[in-house]
């Protein structure tokens, strides 16, 4: 180990002072060469600000690694238990998690690799997170392999966790510790880690595709025609009149104003309760109802040209759906806060409800700013006197009572509404 090292410090002297020469291996080479290019000295104290605790916060709280990190940080606890330092980050490199005895994190504070900091190839050259989401694969950094010559007392092993569903890299796992501390066998450690926690998210999108699937296959038999029922990420739930592809390629704004998809040409499309139903070649018109009904426990009832739906929001969830009705243009994290608690600094709170709600609305939400999709119709149907959502105490609902609650409030074109046929997710 004492030869590696010694070698390492050598080629890192050499490529520093020639620009011609280059580190042992050559994708640490390449990454010196991506730093050298962005400007980032050897000698540099780097830039490693750490966001705000409510915004680390926020993001733990909608990260899709959240619920997987009881899974990894059992499999990695052998080398916590050993003096190495466990960090999780998120697809920006962003540290989230830590977790170590206390030696290591003092040694890592001195660095400012603390909860909240950008341990990205730009903000502190080359290191294992920030190498490993460049090159989408695990990666091991010796001490002296880092650019950046304070860092070079340090090891590290990252693996990018990816979305096997979507192609999506959600974040990293990373092992660190002083140099001599962090053996080439700890890459093989967070590699399969990363594999795990790939593996239990691509679980979770096959459930949820199932649920899907067990509600769009009548729908899609009873339109007839070809059609098929997709999830967000593209993955087809049914079909019904022609032999559909694996997988749909849909594109990021897709919503009910679209006629043209790749692959199918031109279709209508509606929302399904975790996905899309899409039509081919079928003339139909592309309006959504979405109906908040308060007047007794509060139930959403969202109704396409060709099916109908109902959800059961929490306390919470309603307070916000009402809030974003009422303000068709949309709604900000702060000003939904002030709606919900009268305090726009909660916006952590709204994010995390946010995230959750949408995880459930789907294609009938959009974010920067929150808002109801534009193409639906949206109205409240409000009890005809007291509360509006029982217990609630959100300024939003305290304004929103009307003097005869039967009257649809948000939207005038729901004042005739047609008979429902609704399926209880």
């Amino acid at each position: 180990m004492g030869d590696d090292v010694g070698s390492s410090h050598r080629a890192r002297d050499r490529a520093l002072t020639d620009d011609t020469a280059t580190a042992a291996r050559p994708e640490i080479s390449a990454s010196w060469r991506r730093v050298r290019a962005g400007g980032l000295a050897p000698g540099a104290e780097p830039e490693v600000a750490p966001l705000s605790e409510a915004e680390v916060v926020s993001r733990r709280s909608t990260s899709t690694l959240a619920p997987l990190l009881p899974s990894i940080t059992a499999s990695l606890e052998p080398v916590v238990d050993d003096g190495l330092l466990m960090v999780v980050t998120d697809s920006d490199g962003r540290v989230l998690w830590r977790r170590g005895r206390t030696g290591v994190r003092r040694l890592a504070d001195r660095l400012g690799f603390v909860s909240g900091s950008a341990w990205t190839e730009a903000n502190v050259g080359t290191n294992a997170i920030g190498t490993c989401l460049v090159l989408g694969e695990p990666v091991h950094i010796r001490g002296p392999e880092h650019y950046v010559e304070s860092h070079t007392r340090w090891s590290c092993a990252a693996a990018p966790v990816r979305d096997p569903w979507t192609g999506e890299t959600l974040g990293a796992i990373d092992i660190s510790g002083p140099a001599r501390s962090v053996q080439r066998s700890v890459l093989a450690l967070v590699g399969v880690s990363a594999r795990l926690a790939a593996a239990e998210v691509r679980t979770e999108h096959a459930q949820t595709l199932d649920r899907l699937r067990a509600y769009a296959a009548p729908v899609v038999a009873r339109v007839g025609g070809r059609a098929l029922a997709v999830d967000a990420a593209g993955h087809i739930a049914a079909v019904t009149g022609f032999t559909a592809p694996e997988r749909l390629v849909l594109p990021a704004d897709l919503s009910v104003d679209s006629t043209w998809l790749p692959t199918l040409g031109a279709v209508t499309v509606e929302p399904l309760p975790g996905g899309w139903l899409v039509r081919l070649g079928a003339e139909v018109a592309a309006a959504t109802d979405l109906v908040l009904d308060l007047r007794e426990r509060p139930v959403l009832r969202v109704r396409t040209p060709s099916h109908a739906w109902e959800h059961r929001p929490s306390p919470r969830h309603a307070e916000i759906l009402l809030a974003l009705i009422d303000a068709r243009e949309g709604r900000t994290a702060a000003e939904l806060a002030d709606d919900l608690f009268a305090d726009p600094t909660r916006v952590v709170t709204v994010r995390a409800e946010m995230s959750r709600l949408r995880r459930t609305l789907g294609s009938l939400l959009e974010a920067q700013p929150y808002r109801i999709a534009p193409a639906v119709l949206a109205s409240v149907l409000l009890p005809s006197a007291g509360v509006a959502i029982e217990g609630s105490s959100a300024p939003v609902v305290s304004a929103s009572s009307p003097p005869d609650g039967s009257v649809p409030h948000g939207a005038d074109e729901l004042d005739n509404l047609r008979p429902w046929t609704t399926s209880t997710t």
